[in-house]
């Protein structure tokens, strides 16, 4: 049979408010909250539209489909956003962890790069995503996803380490070298790390193709995925990993992407050529040593056509702020205030990089539909600014 893993993550940033340089006087303030509650007003809505009925359908078919079972991963700032914001969807991730068949991955928990840039600070965030599982949900990760499936042959080494049985990544083609994604891969380390490897032709045909009417599958039934899936022999992985916002806002709820989910679920646990499992439940089953090697050695991601990190750090905006706020590090630390240090590592969310990111054609459309700024330069200006006060917070305590 083969097995089908699901997984989906779920993230939103703190987005910078509009921050002038006649408010730098190097006194604490708010960098993430504006008159208008822009970050409440965005999590509530896309919670309105995708959290909450996604959730509430995951968890009716969790209670209705037997062998349904799935993953998810949440970073420690939407978990705090959620609270916040919108408490319900804290009870309904409880209700699908303590159904038993919802298995919930580690990462860092301010959906960071620390991986790329601070072994030291990588581990302090994913002790604290972990903490985070513990405290609202009872639950301790066994398995991890690093920031936008961000990995290579020394991110595995960290993950290592951390004592986790193993992690997702993409399936990038200059490395597989033919080799199918469809299987468990193994690390180039030693020991080596368990891998699953992220099916993007038959995820992105929901996560960005499902509603595209110049398609040439538009439209995509689920019949007609179910067929693509039947391909897949005894024994195969087809590892479905996707953003939580496909379901309602990326794909809206006129698509029918609900009812197309619901429909393939469903199908899927009738045949009996398939069944859905969960990363650990591989990676526990599988004999490491008769596994392909997955050998990569400079850093990938499963943003953009080309897989690999120029969505954040392609262009001299993003060499720039990147390299100046990790370079705060040991001072930011050693200042033990703990308001300074929280900012800190909000500025080192992912996102805020990705908004300054300058490409064009498709890769460009896609960073644009995600940015709530007007333009990367803005994006920088705002980031830049910010940075500039921090750094003036931080020198009161040299």
């Amino acid at each position: 049979m083969a097995n089908v893993c699901l997984y989906f993550q779920l993230h939103q940033p703190y987005r910078l408010r509009q921050f002038s340089v006649f408010e730098m006087n190097g006194s604490s303030k708010n960098y993430f909250s504006d008159g208008e509650n822009r970050n409440q007003m965005i999590f509530q809505k896309v919670a309105q539209k995708s959290y909450i009925p996604m959730l509430s359908l995951l968890l009716h078919l969790i209670q209705t489909v037997p062998d349904f079972a799935f993953t998810l991963s949440c970073s420690g700032i939407f978990l705090e956003q959620a609270e916040a914001f919108q408490p319900e969807i804290i009870g309904l991730i409880r209700e699908l962890v303590a159904s038993g068949r919802v298995e919930i991955l580690a990462e860092t928990y301010h959906h960071s790069l620390a991986s790329l840039y601070s072994p030291k600070e990588f581990a302090q965030q994913v002790a604290q995503h972990t903490q985070k599982m513990k405290n609202l949900f009872g639950y301790t990760p066994r398995v991890f996803r690093n920031t936008e499936l961000i990995y290579s042959n020394q991110i595995a080494e960290l993950v290592s380490t951390l004592g986790f049985l193993g992690m997702l990544t993409e399936g990038v083609d200059r490395y597989l070298h033919g080799r199918s994604r469809s299987q468990l891969f193994i690390s180039n380390t030693r020991p080596p790390l368990p891998l699953l490897l992220k099916n993007a032709q038959l995820s992105d045909d929901i996560a960005f193709r499902f509603s595209e009417k110049s398609w040439v599958e538009f439209p995509l039934t689920s019949e007609k995925y179910l067929a693509w899936l039947d391909a897949y022999m005894v024994g195969e992985l087809v590892n479905l990993f996707m953003d939580f916002e496909t379901f309602g806002e990326h794909q809206w709820a006129d698509t029918g992407i609900f009812d197309f989910f619901a429909h393939v679920v469903r199908q899927i646990a009738e045949k009996p050529q398939h069944r859905f499992v969960r990363p650990s439940e591989v990676m526990q089953l599988e004999n490491l040593i008769d596994q392909p090697i997955y050998d990569v050695p400079e850093p990938i991601s499963w943003a953009d056509i080309d897989r690999d990190l120029t969505a954040w750090r392609g262009n001299s905006l993003q060499h720039d702020t990147l390299r100046l706020i990790y370079s705060l590090e040991e001072k930011v630390l050693s200042s033990n205030d703990i308001t300074l240090i929280e900012d800190w590592r909000k500025l080192q969310t992912s996102d805020h990089f990705y908004y300054m990111c300058v490409k064009w054609a498709a890769d460009g459309d896609v960073h644009k539909y995600f940015s709530p700024y007007d333009s990367p330069f803005e994006a920088y200006n705002r980031f830049t600014t910010i940075v500039a006060d921090l750094i003036g917070r931080l020198n009161s305590y040299v």
